[in-house]
């Protein structure tokens, strides 16, 4: 009897330290976490006879060759819009082995696909929304979205990566409440999660977070979410596309459909909006296909109205301005959030590319193609950052090296009972004669929201998807490229964007092995284009120095080179500076300032590429500079030519960034 009391005395303690174990054993287990695999591909080697065989990538076929297939061929699928929902679409197409276009009126990734936050995430924020008001819909779109976080990491590991972000805490009554929420979250994303959230100590959260205030802190919660490269993202979705076998136009406008006698749509009529820039004129001409998808974003119902001038507008968009300041203010490796600012809004204070990106805001705004971020936001954003960071830490105006505003596409169902009220997620809606319209979503669901607009696409109108028996060696090499077995189906959370096959987190120091360029550009290159930096460094012209070998920077802070300019005209379709400098590099976004500074190299490089004349390069430069305004240009600065930033002889000294500093004070001598 007695031995059976000891044994029941000690059940409990060995089940709660049995549970214990396997609570620490889940969180602390050996895991193979998405985008830090090695390569898919072995890196190049020196052959048998002491030769360096670089890898024999693709070739992707030049514009003018898209455009002449435009013009002779007849699609499955027309898509109009390039941003990551129209390219995103494409490829999927592409893969199912279907017939498939793509036009933008601007570039790639030109509209709210570039200004982001740059977080890919399922959303704290809304997880706890899900929770407090018992609502399982928005549940399952944090659950769907923690699914593609995953796909982001294994199909473009150079693009994206995983981020800790820090939410401090001012109160203890708030550890248990965030721990359960982070906790959750983990628990949520179960395969597709990473590491597990966990929680700092005051000294900790200053010790990882230097700047935060330490006034009432008494601690930090740190989960994981996913980041990117917005732009470069869409880019390569659009290149990847293309290497498919997609026939992908940039600066191509949609000005009006095509319907037969029955009313239904069979094709678009386009103009090339390039050689209006060299003051030629182009002809429009017409495009055949099956399917029409809508894919523009804010600009949806400008499509729509094409179809039907007396359709019902569905977009509501809303304005999302974002501010950049300089590395200091933040780790290079740790983000914030604010989950409560002053008006309910929730802010991130995050590192990106060297920089701080702090945003964003939320209002009701017209649409306009190059929105300009307003005052109002980019004080309260810099106010609410003042309230997190440490009060000797002086915010100031000055800081904000780039500033934009990006338009949010809120749609409402047309064909819901009360039409006012906006989707949760994204619409996809068919019109009468044929027009598919997928709008809505976020960048994070962009794979999701293709593969239901092409499922849609195919039932609707019948399409055949067909087993791609020809794909690519995208990697450069004859090993096996994908785990994607491309037979008709949805394949795009397996296939590996262009730049993926060949890349690790190794890959730079090869780089600079072989080419000579700094560690910092190195690293760049590889965490911008992949295995493609192996490409962009061989398009770097040699600098006669003993070191750095290859590079010549187009701006002295950042790491940005000569090569990604030939790159992104070559292989990448950039038409002007402006695809350059916002979208291709990320100079405008960084620092509007040193875009400007960089834009008489930009343009000088370009007009070799491109054979642009005079005329064409003072076109450049005008609408560069004009569109810098967008990025947070200052006003005394919109005026400054060519001639004055090339001689450094711009004016500074009614700025606010030449008061901020000390120039002219005599140094502080020792008291005797």
């Amino acid at each position: 009897m007695s031995r059976l009391l000891r044994a029941r005395r000690l059940l409990v303690p060995a089940a709660v330290a049995g549970a214990a174990g396997g609570a620490l054993y889940y969180s602390y287990r050996p895991r193979n976490i998405p985008g830090y695999d090695g390569p898919a591909v072995p890196p190049p080697i020196f052959g048998a006879d002491g030769t360096f065989k670089l890898p024999r990538f693709p070739r992707i076929k030049a514009r003018h060759e898209q455009i002449a297939d435009l013009r002779q061929d007849e699609y499955d699928v027309l898509v109009i819009g390039a941003g990551a929902t129209g390219a995103g679409v494409a490829l999927d197409a592409a893969t199912r082995g279907l017939k498939v276009a793509v036009v933008e009126r601007d570039d790639f990734s030109c509209g709210t696909s570039s200004k982001s936050t740059k977080l890919v995430h399922g959303g704290v924020r809304y997880l706890e929304k899900a929770v407090w008001n018992l609502d399982y819909a928005q549940y399952e779109l944090v659950k769907e979205a923690l699914k593609e976080r995953k796909y982001f990491l294994q199909t473009a590991p150079h693009l994206s990566m995983w981020l800790p972000i820090m939410l401090p805490l001012d109160s203890w009554w708030k550890a248990p409440y965030y721990w359960a929420g982070t906790k959750f979250y983990d628990l949520l994303a179960g395969s597709e999660g990473i590491e597990s959230s966990y929680f700092l100590t005051k000294s900790k959260a200053i010790d990882a977070f230097p700047m935060l205030k330490q006034t009432d802190l008494v601690g930090a919660l740190v989960y994981y979410d996913g980041a990117h490269n917005d732009s470069r993202m869409n880019v390569s979705i659009a290149m990847t596309a293309a290497l498919y076998g997609a026939t992908v136009v940039n600066h191509m406008e949609v000005t009006g459909l095509l319907k037969n006698t029955d009313g239904k749509l069979f094709g678009a009529t386009v103009h090339d909006k390039i050689p209006e820039r060299d003051g030629k004129k182009a002809e429009p001409f017409n495009i055949k296909a099956k399917c029409i998808i809508n894919c523009t974003g804010p600009f949806t119902d400008g499509i729509r109205k094409l179809d039907d001038p007396e359709c019902k507008e569905i977009v509501a968009p809303a304005s999302g301005v974002h501010i950049i300041l300089p590395g200091y203010y933040s780790p290079g490796k740790m983000g914030l959030i604010d989950p409560s600012t002053s008006d309910g809004r929730v802010i991130f204070f995050l590192p990106w590319q060297g920089n701080t990106i702090a945003g964003t805001t939320d209002e009701p705004a017209e649409i306009s193609k190059n929105p300009l971020p307003d005052e109002k936001s980019i004080q309260w954003i810099l106010n609410e950052v003042s309230h997190y960071l440490s009060p000797d830490i002086n915010v100031r105006r000055g800081d904000v090296l780039a500033a934009w505003s990006g338009l949010r596409p809120l749609v409402k169902d047309p064909k819901a009972k009360n039409t006012e009220s906006l989707v949760r997620n994204h619409l996809i809606d068919i019109s009468e004669s044929g027009l598919v319209t997928c709008a809505g979503g976020k960048w994070t669901t962009y794979r999701q929201m293709a593969e239901e607009c092409v499922d849609a696409a195919i039932k609707e109108f019948g399409l055949q998807p067909r087993r791609v028996t020809n794909a690519p060696r995208v990697s450069g090499t004859e090993a096996i490229d994908d785990g994607a077995e491309l037979d008709g189906s949805c394949q795009t959370h397996r296939v590996r964007l262009i730049g993926a096959h060949g890349f690790s987190r190794t890959l730079f120091i090869h780089l600079i092995q072989h080419f000579g360029v700094e560690t910092e550009v190195a690293k760049h290159l590889t965490e911008s284009y992949g295995d493609r930096a192996w490409t962009v460094a061989a398009l770097c012209r040699p600098t006669d120095k003993r070191f750095p070998a290859r590079g010549e920077r187009i701006s002295q802070l950042y790491p940005f080179v000569d090569g990604e300019i030939r790159y992104a005209v070559r292989h990448e379709y950039a038409q002007t500076a402006i695809d350059v400098l916002a979208r291709r590099t990320r100079l405008a976004f960084l620092n509007a300032q040193a875009a400007l500074e960089a834009l008489p190299k930009v343009i000088d490089i370009m007009a070799g590429e491109l054979k642009w004349d005079k005329k064409r390069q003072d076109v450049e430069w005008r609408e560069t500079v004009s569109f810098l305004e967008s990025m947070g240009l200052p006003t005394p600065m919109l005026s400054a030519t060519r001639k004055q930033v090339e001689q450094g002889k711009i004016d500074f000294s009614t700025s606010l960034e030449w008061r901020m500093y000390s120039r002219h004070d005599k140094p502080v001598e020792d008291e005797c």
